[in-house]
């Protein structure tokens, strides 16, 4: 036996955190279908209810509906009392469970789980012949990007992130060219074109999906100042330049980060900033063994940002490629004065702001 020569008391301990471990990864999968049928929304309106009353409620099957509320009971999600068989959320529960909590729904980051699940087979078979896995596999992960990439820049964008920029507000409110690169669903272009008229934005990515979500959101409400285009971040050549360059969250999952790096440089106009967002963790992985999402981003880089940029022999930087190899590798593409900032309950990023001189 493995156990004969260890001590029993740790052996069973690391066995209890392993079992911890499945026993919540069960948990994300029903918190994310409490999530995707609006119960959670549903209770947070209701007084204590029984099963029936919060299926009638919610519209849903009430065996269906009886079954998850006995996993959440379990999980510490809802409160209940036997003598009445009622079942309640908490308010400070459904500070973080329902869609009114906004950016703080963490409800919704549980369906990640499923998802990146959907390719646990092709990221299998890349662990013995390499490569990666296309954009294409990860349909439904662009779908819950729409909702959380929304939500946060909805809540933070203007007056939190770009704040960040000494000078910057006043200048997208007189008028500035302004690109992101990689935008994806272009939610961030079309929170600032709608906020700052007098500027000119431009989205790039190569997602034709993600581009039509973008034009389709600026046309729906109007806007005159935002346009997004089909082309390659590794294209970039500085014409045309821009006076504000954004990456949020993009730049380790290029397939050649180097190139898009020194393009961007090459857009900026004379006195120009881009601004990188991306993740805040370090290049040595020692130093991430503490980091308080350092599964979660390793997770999400194995199963998502490697593969995307390897299975077109890129990269892979992956999301924990660490602020020692971003700060080397924007100097190596001309940014000659970085500065690290962090923003107060973001555990997730930091924010580059680089210029080059």
């Amino acid at each position: 036996m493995v156990t004969d020569h260890v001590d029993r008391s740790d052996a069973d301990a690391f066995a209890e955190r392993l079992f911890q471990i499945i026993n919540d990864g069960m948990l994300c999968l029903l918190i994310s279908v409490g999530h995707r049928t609006r119960l959670f929304d549903t209770m947070a309106n209701l007084p204590p209810s029984t099963s029936q009353a919060v299926a009638t409620a919610a519209g849903l099957n009430e065996r269906y509906v009886r079954e998850w509320l006995g996993g959440m009971l379990a999980g510490g999600l809802l409160e209940y009392d036997r003598e009445s068989k009622m079942f309640t959320l908490p308010q400070k529960h459904a500070a973080f469970l329902t869609r009114t909590a906004g950016a703080d729904n963490m409800a919704s980051l549980t369906r990640y789980v499923a998802m990146l699940g959907d390719v646990e087979d092709e990221i299998v078979e890349c662990f013995s012949r390499g490569g990666g896995v296309p954009y294409s596999r990860y349909a439904k992960v662009l779908e819950v990007d729409r909702e959380n990439i929304s939500e946060a820049a909805d809540a933070t964008l203007i007056d939190v992130t770009l704040p960040l920029v000494p000078g910057l507000l006043e200048r997208l409110h007189r008028g500035i060219d302004v690109a992101d690169v990689g935008c994806g669903i272009g939610h961030a272009i079309n929170v600032m074109a709608r906020a700052f008229p007098a500027s000119r934005f431009t989205g790039y990515d190569i997602s034709q999906q993600s581009l039509a979500y973008g034009r389709a959101e600026a046309e729906a409400t109007g806007f005159r100042n935002a346009r997004f285009e089909d082309r390659d971040a590794a294209g970039l050549d500085g014409n045309p330049s821009f006076d504000f360059i954004t990456t949020f969250d993009s730049i380790h999952d290029q397939a050649d980060p180097a190139t898009v790096l020194r393009g961007i440089a090459r857009s900026l106009n004379s006195g120009g900033t881009y601004l990188c967002v991306d993740i805040a963790a370090s290049s040595d992985v020692g130093d991430n063994a503490t980091h308080p999402a350092g599964p979660l981003l390793y997770t999400y880089s194995t199963m998502h940002c490697m593969p995307v940029s390897l299975v077109v022999n890129g990269a892979g930087l992956g999301s924990v490629w660490g602020e020692q190899l971003a700060l080397r590798m924007f100097a190596e593409a001309g940014f000659s004065d970085v500065d690290v900032r962090r923003v107060d309950g973001d555990i997730i990023n930091n924010y580059y702001i680089c210029k080059t001189g």
